[in-house]
């Protein structure tokens, strides 16, 4: 994907999984079994997730060379990077630190939503100062799959938006 079809995937992605949210009623929001994340917690979490991003983002090309270095390999496919995170998942990898959702009140339902769907939208506009090579050159750590560049990343939060709402549904189908 080039950086605009990068960008309109993100918005797109993002706006699905918030529209799903909206759609869902008081008691799926709040439904959680066997330890699983409510809708509310997934919600949260992808806002975690997406909120170091845009900062990051912000920040000149330089800075992302001096304090995680360029890469060293040709990138992954998007494909490539699905089924890496998969396999990670499958390994037992899961959401640490930061990024685990405290309990989410119905209250803050929509608020979440507009949050999250300004985030993607900051950061699909932060990708378009960028160059392409850029994307393929600076790197980031990710916590579970280790260092990827700035295009790998952005596939990664691409999908991770697609991962959650395929949760929530997965979850509520074996309920109903």
């Amino acid at each position: 994907m080039n950086k605009q079809e990068i960008a309109n995937a993100l918005i797109s992605n993002h706006s699905s999984f918030t529209d799903y949210i909206e759609s869902l009623s008081d008691q799926e929001f709040m439904f959680s079994r066997n330890e699983k994340w409510t809708a509310g917690q997934q919600l949260d979490h992808l806002v975690r997730a997406v909120k170091p991003l845009t900062q990051g983002f912000m920040l000149p090309t330089f800075v992302f060379g001096f304090l995680f270095g360029k890469s060293n390999r040709a990138g992954k496919t998007f494909e490539e990077l699905v089924a890496k995170y998969k396999q990670k998942l499958a390994a037992g990898g899961r959401a640490s630190g930061r990024f685990i959702p405290q309990p989410i009140p119905l209250t803050k339902k929509t608020a979440l939503n507009r949050k999250l769907n300004s985030l993607a939208s900051k950061l699909a506009s932060q990708i378009s100062r960028l160059s392409e090579k850029d994307l393929d050159t600076y790197i980031l750590p990710h916590p579970l799959l280790g260092k990827l560049t700035l295009r790998e990343m952005m596939y990664f939060t691409i999908y991770h938006a697609k991962h959650h709402e395929e949760n929530i549904r997965t979850e509520l189908e074996k309920w109903r």
